[in-house]
């Protein structure tokens, strides 16, 4: 097969590769190739209907291609869903919507990785607000309990321990092991 592209057209800007690059080898470059023959196929589906609106019906000679664009669009799915039970790749339900709705679903890509970009820093924050409140919190009970101000350091977790110590959590968060308990 060979690689075609739309009449006119440049490669998106945010296309994973340029369209001058050889596709995948395999069932993958296959399906690849199809899909941009499809596109092709309907862009032609769609001039040649156009275009055969506008001649005139009774002119002589000039017959109709619309039927043999269809057939040609029939042909290229019908080779895509052959090869469909070759390729294991799953594809999002909401990507296929974005696409029905004209929407490049790399849009929907980026407004995603915005989104955890944004979660991601608000829920920082709130880790840094409770380490400075525990901070704050410590420091309070050291100067209110001297006695225990041994027991209020960071938490941090053992990866390994003996059969007979088991965590103990303290009030502050810290944590301990059953010989420490104060």
């Amino acid at each position: 097969m060979a690689r075609t592209s739309l009449p006119g057209s440049n490669p998106a800007p945010d296309s994973p590769r340029s369209s001058e690059s050889p596709p995948p080898a395999g069932v993958q470059g296959d399906l690849e190739l199809e899909l941009l023959g499809l596109a092709n196929a309907l862009y032609n589906l769609g001039t040649t209907a156009v275009s055969d609106l506008t001649k005139e019906k009774d002119k002589p000679g000039g017959g109709k291609q619309v039927g043999m664009r269809v057939t040609d669009v029939i042909n290229h799915l019908a080779n895509i869903d052959k090869l469909s039970d070759h390729v294991q790749t799953m594809t999002p339900m909401q990507v296929l919507e974005e696409i029905d709705n004209s929407r490049n679903p790399m849009h929907l890509t980026r407004e995603r990785l915005e989104r955890a970009a944004t979660e991601n820093q608000f829920m920082n924050g709130k880790i840094q607000a409770i380490k400075s409140y525990r901070q704050y919190y410590n420091e309070s009970l050291a100067q209110s309990f001297p006695d225990v101000a041994q027991y209020l350091g960071e938490p941090s977790v053992k990866l390994e321990q003996s059969e007979d110590t088991k965590p103990v959590f303290h009030a502050n968060g810290a944590l301990g092991d059953n010989n420490t308990r104060g």
